[in-house]
């Protein structure tokens, strides 16, 4: 999965991905640079939390659409 966190640092970023029970996550950083669909999708959402599946070869399907963390959580 890839988690696309609107943070001001690597602190605030773990804590808004543990907050709603992620408690395992280790940020690794980014693989890539964001691209503007991520960028504009995190700035739009209220939760400032979102994701979608990441395929083995590290790049997402541009298909799938990103979703906020309240769905994955509710699965």
């Amino acid at each position: 999965m890839r988690f696309i966190v609107h943070a001001q640092n690597r602190a605030r970023a773990l804590t808004r991905l543990r907050n709603p029970g992620l408690r395992a996550v280790y940020l690794r950083g980014n693989t890539a640079p964001p691209t503007p669909d991520e960028i504009t999708a995190v700035l739009h959402h209220p939760d400032g939390l979102i994701w979608r599946t990441a395929p083995d070869n590290g790049v997402a399907v541009a298909t799938e659409l990103w979703r906020p963390i309240r769905r994955l959580l509710r699965a």
